[in-house]
């Protein structure tokens, strides 16, 4: 009877684990097919070659591009290399990425950026919000672009113990913002059983200098975050959930859902979205943002390469 009851308890743990395994391949996506989508006027920037994972550009047309990520469990093509942020000018003609100088006093050995944001003050000095993990920790860099110097001066370093596995953020004041958390755990053991599980303990976080809290949670892995034009909703991207939440803003900074947006029905004659440009990796490797302006696209990738498209 012993050894009847230990068979079907083994056979029961191997159907959970093969279902976690087909669970956890969907929530990668990890069988999908890309048909190519290509624009005639798309080239590779130069400069950029180990990562350009966010971007952000400004009403002028100034664009900033964080560079050389080093994640647990991914690839690096510059895994001794500091990160970097670069700068691009969308009015020119043929538009060049070009370095941005830290100034002294910043630990730019340990510099690993991820997600970034810009704020324009009143005064319209423009502060850039960098996700950074040194040595694999999670901070948020604060630093004041100097336009005529080419260069960002480095405000303070943003630590908290609710900001602990930190995306993106989405700055809503200069010094306020709201922070994705991908993960729940920081170890990467356990950032793997967390994703193979499918656990719903990723969050989002509202941070000022005079209140820190928890305003959105449940997710599988809340990932890029941003604002609306008119500022009353936040969009939160589940990458594993492979959804878009509509968050409404309220007084005081909380949350609530509103709704969820969902890519679908991509092949129909009327689709909900318009696929202006997709292939199979020969161009780019691990995509992790897209932004226009003005009719230039700009595509940027976790580890890999950048590309500049005019539309």
């Amino acid at each position: 009877m012993g050894k009847v009851l230990a068979a079907a308890l083994v056979g029961i743990a191997a159907a959970l684990a093969a279902e976690r395994l087909l669970a956890f391949r969907n929530r990668l996506n990890a069988t999908r097919e890309v048909d190519p989508v290509a624009l005639p006027n798309c080239r590779l920037i130069k400069g950029i070659e180990a990562g350009s994972e966010d971007i952000d550009i400004l009403p002028n047309g100034l664009a900033f591009i964080s560079s050389g990520l080093k994640y647990p469990g991914l690839k690096s093509f510059a895994p001794d290399k500091p990160g970097e942020i670069f700068l691009m000018d969308l009015n020119e003609k043929k538009p060049k990425a070009s370095e941005l100088r830290i100034s002294r006093g910043f630990d730019f050995g340990s510099f690993n950026p991820h997600g970034i944001s810009t704020y324009i003050d009143k005064d319209d000095t423009v502060y850039l919000f960098v996700v950074n993990h040194p040595h694999q920790k999670s901070t948020v860099e604060l630093f004041k672009f100097m336009e005529e110097d080419n260069a960002l001066v480095h405000l303070k370093t943003i630590r908290h113990d609710l900001l602990t596995s930190v995306n993106d953020v989405v700055a809503v004041g200069p010094d306020s913002f709201y922070a994705t958390n991908d993960h729940y755990f920081s170890d990467f053991i356990l950032m793997f059983l967390e994703m193979y599980l499918g656990l719903t303990w990723s969050n989002v976080v509202y941070y000022s200098p005079k209140e820190v809290k928890e305003v959105a949670a449940g997710f599988y892995s809340a990932n890029g975050i941003n604002i609306s034009p008119d500022k009353k909703y936040i969009y939160i991207a589940d990458i594993f959930d492979h959804n878009v939440h509509v968050m409404e803003k309220h007084a005081d900074w909380n949350l609530t859902h509103v709704k969820v947006l969902r890519i679908q029905n991509i092949l129909a004659e009327q689709p909900t979205v318009t696929r202006v440009y997709a292939e199979n990796g020969s161009v780019l490797q691990g995509t992790s943002v897209a932004t226009v302006y003005n009719r230039k696209l700009l595509i940027g990738t976790v580890f890999h390469r950048a590309l500049y498209c005019e539309l």
